[in-house]
């Protein structure tokens, strides 16, 4: 058995800044500020996301914790208009819904889910490019810990609450497409696919050493083999 944990953003599926937009949103209406227009959001919860992009922009972390709550709310509302506004244009990337047909075809394989998103985020980002949340028999979220080498591990407990099933970290695939996808695992052992669909090429992502790079999911025997492989 095998536990197969899918990054969301630059691995299923693209918002064409959906999300950023959203935040920044929420984060000028709470704080006043968007932070720097130069920060990074891939490979980092949404918790983080604020954390760090406020920070930067002087305030603490006493007044970040006071508004969090009202800041997620609110990134939620403006998630939902965004993904339906004219100039959003969103994509789910190649071979993902025939990907999980594969793994969902294998007795032996459990699909869930890794990623940074809070879970209505997660579920609401799924939904607009057709792939049902409920496809993921699991997940590990952003709104579970700021912290993304937290979430595996999260990932693992909630396998065994929910299914009976105990997996040793070399039993867990995640697969990503940033370093933090990468290296979030190797605490609990979990191995790494890396896809080079988000912002980071084959050779950026190889550099870290995962178990595979794949330019994309598009080859569903492909990445099958590279699970099995890894």
């Amino acid at each position: 058995m095998k536990l197969i944990l899918f990054d969301i953003d630059g691995t299923l599926l693209w918002t064409s800044g959906a999300g950023r937009r959203a935040m920044e949103a929420a984060l000028l209406t709470h704080f006043g500020h968007t932070g720097a227009p130069g920060y990074r959001y891939d490979g980092k919860t949404d918790i983080q996301i604020v954390r760090e992009s406020m920070r930067e922009a002087g305030v603490d972390d006493a007044a970040i914790d006071a508004r969090l709550d009202d800041v997620l709310a609110m990134y939620l509302e403006r998630l939902s208009v965004e993904i339906e506004a004219p100039h959003t244009t969103m994509h789910r990337y190649d071979g993902v819904m025939e990907l999980l047909d594969a793994l969902e075809a294998r007795a032996d394989r459990v699909t869930g889910l890794l990623t940074g998103n809070i879970v209505e985020g997660a579920n609401r980002k799924l939904r607009a490019v057709g792939v049902a949340p409920e496809r993921f028999r699991l997940g590990a979220f952003g709104s579970d810990h700021e912290h993304r080498h937290e979430l595996p591990a999260i990932a693992v407990r909630r396998a065994h609450e929910a299914l009976g099933l105990a997996f040793e970290g070399h039993r867990v695939v995640i697969i990503g497409d940033t370093p933090a996808d990468i290296h979030c695992g190797r605490g609990i052992g979990a191995r790494a696919i890396a896809v080079a669909t988000g912002h980071y090429t084959v050779e950026d992502l190889a550099a870290h050493q995962p178990a595979a790079v794949l330019p994309s999911l598009g080859d569903t025997a492909a990445v099958m083999r590279a699970i099995d492989d890894a």
